[in-house]
């Protein structure tokens, strides 16, 4: 945000050997056996490299750019091919499998989403081919195919139908006698996790984190001996615990080979009853969220009071750091604010708050400085944050780093201050565009770690120029096709929709690009949550409890005449 205006697997089937020969006579003192022959049959393998997509598009070549490996929903490893048609192109995956002439073979894939086929040509014989209209669960598409006399290669294929939806694929087979590439390794029982540490806790839960495993598919956490749950990162939230008490938490790493021996184990104690503040109002299915200035930059100056009702969530902007790492305090622009007092200004908190509105303190900004890169400056950040709620009342924290951000600190910090603020406290993040193109960055990562207890991600859509949207075509910001298809990312990404927001100027004057009139946005919402109103891009299904809209900022809604919010915060509220 800116403070300034202008810029803001495969199992083997094995034969049994069979034997032939003669066996000799057995003498008084001895068997002997003579002329045993062993002809025993070779191993049957999966011909097809790169099955479970685990290596990326290795091997495979997908028509149009119209294939990429994701991480969710995967059948078994970690990845899986999603392909996406679009226009004339069917979105077709294939690859060349190394084959014996004279040869039968399984052919077999798991499949979900849109119209999905799979097929084989080249066979020398008759080709094959078979496909499901769609499903919303892995299913598995099989059929066989017999090699000619001299063919040694055959084309292995899957793809979808002429403007359908995504399909997703995983674990493909080729089974039968090895054409010559043998077979590619199975995966080995990972190692035991190492680097296992207690984190955050509440009355109910402890945050547990551990080193990756290299091979592992996930991990299972164990709270006294007993399995408590999985994961497929590296940490994970125990919950369903009693308060002020003392637990030992293990970790395992799994994946298709088995199971790791358990880690060494830790002690973490729960929190005791009543050590953090009640909660606040209910964040409402759908919310708006508006940012408010606690400095004059030419749009209108407000006090809280004036923020009107539309706005659900009230991010005050900003904290400032301190020489602390980490720590961050905050300091009313009294002046700047044409005379509106401390005394004022807390009061107004308790006034929205009455009315059933959340008041938060945002960190960052443009010209934010705060840095939370080590475990002293994540605890730092979580105690002077606790401090400001406790100080002035706010129901929780923004965390809007636009000059870098620590996925694995920030996640500390953020369940630290979890643990002190209790089940009441409102997350929300406003990442960049270019934050949140992968599950790689860092602010998606954080994110995705912090899944239970983050309230919204109110990415924003400006000053951002073109990005990719998640069916991998380039977008240009100022369109409803450029929320759509950016929003899709986080929505398929991990992210639940209730988590997902649109972020957006209020005003030309708001961002020094990347305004959209409130009808757009409307427009914008209706596609993501009903399926109504697309551009080009349409999501391959809706998200109902999309949560909402955020805005930069109240002020310069104020300058504007409100006519963001009047037109936003209607629609939002009527959102299914």
């Amino acid at each position: 945000m800116e403070r300034s205006a202008g810029r803001s697997s495969s199992r083997r089937r094995r034969s049994r050997p069979v034997l032939g020969g003669t066996l000799a006579v057995a003498t008084a003192a001895a068997l002997t056996v003579t002329g045993l022959v062993s002809t025993a049959q070779a191993a049957d393998v999966n011909n097809a490299k790169n099955a479970g997509f685990e290596s990326g598009l290795a091997n495979w070549t997908c028509s149009g750019g119209s294939g990429a490996t994701v991480s969710s929903p995967v059948r078994s490893g970690t990845s899986a091919l999603k392909a996406t048609p679009a226009g004339q192109d069917n979105a077709k995956c294939s690859q060349s499998v190394k084959v014996k002439p004279n040869s039968t073979y399984a052919l077999s894939s798991w499949v979900q989403g849109g119209y999905a086929y799979l097929g084989v040509s080249g066979t020398g014989t008759t080709d094959v081919s078979t496909w499901t209209p769609g499903s919303s669960s892995w299913t598995k598409l099989s059929t066989s195919f017999t090699t000619g006399a001299n063919t040694t290669s055959v084309t292995v294929y899957t793809h979808g139908w002429y403007g359908q939806a995504a399909y997703f694929a995983d674990d493909i087979a080729v089974t039968g006698p090895d054409g010559g590439g043998g077979e590619d390794p199975g995966p080995v029982i990972p190692a035991a996790p190492a680097g296992l540490t207690a984190g955050a806790t509440t009355t109910s839960s402890v945050a547990l984190s551990w080193n990756a495993v290299s091979g592992a598919t996930g991990y299972k956490v164990y709270r006294d001996g007993v399995q408590a749950t999985t994961s497929t990162g590296t940490s994970a939230t125990v919950t369903g615990l009693t308060a002020d008490t003392a637990y030992q938490f293990s970790v395992s790493a799994t994946n298709a080979a088995g199971e790791s021996v358990k880690s060494a184990a830790v002690s973490a104690r729960t929190a005791k009853e009543g050590t953090g503040p009640g909660p606040g109002p209910a964040v409402p299915k759908h919310a708006v969220t508006g940012y408010w200035q606690n400095f004059n930059n030419g749009a209108a100056v407000q006090k809280l009071t004036d923020v009107p009702a539309d706005y659900d969530i009230i991010a005050v902007s900003f904290a400032d750091a301190t020489p602390t790492p980490g720590q961050v305090t905050f300091n009313l622009d009294t002046a700047g604010l044409n005379g509106y007092t401390d005394a004022q200004f807390r009061a107004d908190i308790k006034t929205k708050q009455a009315q059933g509105k959340n008041v938060i303190i945002s960190i960052g900004g443009e010209l934010g400085t705060v840095r939370v890169n080590s475990d002293a400056s994540a605890t730092a950040f979580a105690d002077s944050v606790y401090a400001l709620m406790q100080d002035y009342g706010f129901n929780g924290v923004d965390i809007d780093l636009e000059n870098g951000l620590n996925a694995t600190y920030m996640t500390k910090a953020l369940r630290q201050l979890s643990a002190k603020a209790g089940s009441g406290l409102v997350i929300t993040m406003a990442p960049q565009t270019i934050d949140m193109q992968s599950t790689s960055g860092e602010y998606f990562k954080t994110a995705l770690n912090i899944k239970d207890i983050l309230t919204v991600v109110n990415m924003q859509y400006y000053n951002s120029g073109s990005m990719l949207g998640c069916d991998g075509k380039v977008y240009s910001q100022g369109s409803v096709d450029f929320l759509t298809a950016l929003a899709c990312i986080q929505l398929e990404g991990g992210l639940d929709p209730s988590q997902v927001g649109i972020g957006v100027p209020a005003s030309t004057r708001g961002a020094g690009s990347g305004y959209v009139a409130p009808s757009v946005v409307n427009a914008a919402l209706d596609c993501l949550a009903k399926g109504t109103n697309c551009g080009s891009f349409k999501p391959s299904k809706t998200y109902p409890s999309l949560r909402g809209a955020m805005t930069w900022s109240t002020n310069w809604d104020a300058t504007a005449g409100f006519a963001w919010s009047k037109a936003v915060g209607p629609h939002v509220r009527s959102l299914p």
